[in-house]
């Protein structure tokens, strides 16, 4: 088993300003670095790298961000070939979705179809009132092997 994750869980596991959130993403994470399970892709660690070092309270410094960057590219990482991009590009333009949404998205469907489970962090209460953009018409917390319930704020990964 391969456990895919996103950059929200890696963002919590830091802040101590959500104690129950860090509380499960630390334990989430650590299970699956145990397990030897942990899946990230390049987009989570340009974006773990982006959020922890400008709306993370308190930020890290470049230095520090590069050092947790570096210890996480030590896991099984998935690149983003110009046909990931491309395929991002796509989602972007069919569905409206935000950038960093269609990396993640599309790393997510991808680990999905070579058989990985996909770990969603989401807001059930907001996930629950959304029509999905999705040609299958589902929305990630009904695809997902797991989910972790968050109340996230809007814009913390945007």
């Amino acid at each position: 088993m391969i456990c895919f994750f996103d950059t929200n869980v890696l963002v919590y596991a830091l802040d101590s300003h959500e104690v129950h959130k860090q509380a499960l993403a630390i334990a989430c994470f650590s299970r699956a670095i145990h397990e030897h399970t942990v899946t990230l892709s390049t987009q989570v660690l340009q974006e773990f790298y982006s959020i922890t070092t400008r709306k993370l309270r308190p930020a890290l410094t470049a230095a520090e961000a590069e050092q947790r960057v570096r210890h996480l590219g030590a896991f099984d990482v998935m690149g983003h070939g110009s046909q990931h991009i491309i395929a991002a590009i796509e989602l972007v333009q069919k569905h409206q979705l935000q950038w960093w949404d269609a990396l993640i998205l599309e790393a997510a469907l991808r680990a999905k179809a070579e058989g990985m489970p996909v770990i969603a962090v989401t807001s059930l209460q907001h996930s629950s009132a959304v029509t999905s953009k999705h040609p299958c018409g589902k929305r990630l917390f009904e695809v997902a092997d797991v989910v972790i319930p968050f109340a996230v704020q809007r814009g913390i990964a945007e």
